[in-house]
């Protein structure tokens, strides 16, 4: 038994009917040209799931099952699955006509809405065939518990290769024997052991916290003396249409841009790639709800992951999530598209700031010493109550960039030409915006409650506009001082 970590259990303990805490990625395969005539559907499904079969012991917990503690007294832990089949897990599929975009993305969404079974291993793919330019697409689904963003990309490499040639694997080196599951007694040893260390970290734990607020505190007076704002503060942000309860129906939308795109924005007027990806989905907001007839005057609020992992990696710090988080204004009270831009620069800047005085411990100490069983039921009662159609928002959307590779990557020997990821919602948080960067291409994933976010389409839209109305204001600046 391997006992999972805090915030992978957290993640087990806040997943309610409508906010299953799974993550995705969309991979659009395209076969070798000249060779499409042997790709047919039947072969391309077989390939694929003889290459993920003979790879499947690189990922550990992809044969692992989560099992809780009896009445949730400490966290689960990972066992083997002696039940494992692999069909239980890969499935195939295909698009109705005419097998474009539109229907991808809400083969996605549906595929996203529905949770993953608890008694299996927790992550499922679909191979799904008929879509246009006879291409086909894998979408691989994973509870968030077993990743974060940089290890979900690491196991995603497991069955992923650099030419349309597979490598080969070598085999493991004893075969999979996984031991039946421990009883209940069993477990509840195991819960009283680990609870007789408890109470050492849960005080550990309380010095730090009072020792980070403490940090907080003094740094945000050091920003203000020197004019600065300090980062937003969770629910700071304003009420809008697009948070409140959410319903366990999802859309999904899928946009795509130019690297370049961003990296000219970024060098002729400043901030970072992922400071121009926030001003795009700020600008694409302000959009929305200005078509809904709505004015906020105060700034929304993204919440953004960032990771605590080692200079060594995921080899360096393994699966699982090594994650922080930090709250930046989008400025979005801002009308000037170039002003917004510097201002969510500076709010970046000073929530990285914040964030490094507590070096991302903060948030993962918490939740190890949290009770599993007190975290599920609170977590059940908001949603039950529909508590955030009546108070405001921890943040208003959640918005994650991961960067990816800058060169092709091949699965079961045809092309992989997008890449699109798929984040989860939050219980009050109606928009989940993912940006994997692939190619040359940033590649967006916006995922959403279908009853706050109806018009996730024209949202993409918005922000495709957002984000040119700044490359337009960067080449005038680039032409003025040229």
């Amino acid at each position: 038994m391997q006992p999972l970590e805090g915030l992978d259990a957290a993640f087990l303990s806040l997943e309610t009917p409508t906010t299953p805490l799974h993550v995705g990625a969309v991979l659009v395969l395209d076969p070798p040209e000249g060779a499409r005539s042997l790709f047919s559907p039947s072969t391309r499904y077989a390939q694929i799931r003889r290459v993920i079969a003979q790879r499947l012991h690189l990922v550990g917990p992809l044969r692992q099952r989560a099992l809780r503690v009896p009445l949730g007294l400490h966290h689960p832990v990972w066992v083997d699955d002696p039940d494992f089949e692999l069909d239980d897990h890969l499935s195939r599929a295909s698009l109705p006509s005419p097998g474009g975009r539109a229907e991808l993305d809400a083969f996605v969404a549906a595929a996203m809405s529905r949770p993953l079974d608890p008694d299996r291993p927790l992550w499922e793919m679909f191979v799904v065939e008929g879509l246009d330019g006879d291409r086909t697409a894998l979408i691989a689904k994973v509870h968030h518990a077993i990743l974060d963003g940089v290890s979900g990309a690491s196991i995603l490499a497991a069955f992923l290769d650099l030419s349309p040639r597979a490598r080969i694997v070598a085999a493991p080196p004893e075969p999979w024997d996984p031991a039946p599951l421990p009883g209940s007694a069993q477990m509840l040893r195991y819960a009283a052991s680990s609870l007789s260390h408890q109470p050492a970290q849960v005080l550990t734990t309380l010095d730090a916290g009072v020792e980070a607020i403490a940090d907080l505190g003094m740094h945000n007076r050091e920003l203000r003396s020197r004019g600065e704002s300090p980062p937003p503060a969770f629910f700071s942000a304003p009420r809008t249409s697009i948070n409140g309860a959410v319903s366990n129906r999802k859309r999904f939308s899928s946009l795509s841009i130019p690297l370049d795109d961003a990296k000219l924005v970024r060098r002729v007027l400043g901030g970072t790639v992922n400071d121009v990806l926030l001003a795009g989905v700020a600008g694409g907001l302000r959009r929305l709800l200005a078509a809904r007839g709505e004015s906020v005057e105060r700034a929304l609020v993204a919440m953004v992951p960032v990771s605590t992992r080692p200079e060594g990696g995921v080899d360096g710090g393994g699966l699982g999530n090594q994650l922080s988080a930090m709250l930046v204004s989008l400025a979005t009270d801002i009308d000037d598209p170039v002003q917004r831009l510097g201002a969510i620069a500076r709010s970046t800047r000073a929530a990285k700031e914040q964030e490094q005085l507590h070096r991302g411990r903060l948030v993962g100490d918490v939740a190890q010493i949290a009770a599993p069983g007190l975290v599920s039921r609170v977590a059940r009662a908001v949603a039950g109550t529909r508590l955030f159609d009546r108070v405001r928002p921890p943040f208003n959307v959640m918005v994650s960039g991961i960067k990816g590779p800058d060169f092709p990557l091949f699965c079961a020997g045809s092309r992989v030409e997008a890449m699109y990821p798929v984040g989860p919602i939050a219980e009050g948080v109606g928009l989940n915006v993912t940006v994997f960067s692939y190619l040359d291409q940033l590649q967006f994933g916006l995922l959403a409650c279908r009853k706050l976010l109806p018009e996730l389409d024209d949202l993409a839209a918005s922000i495709d506009d957002a984000l040119g109305e700044l490359v337009g204001c960067a080449l005038d600046a680039q032409g003025a001082t040229g």
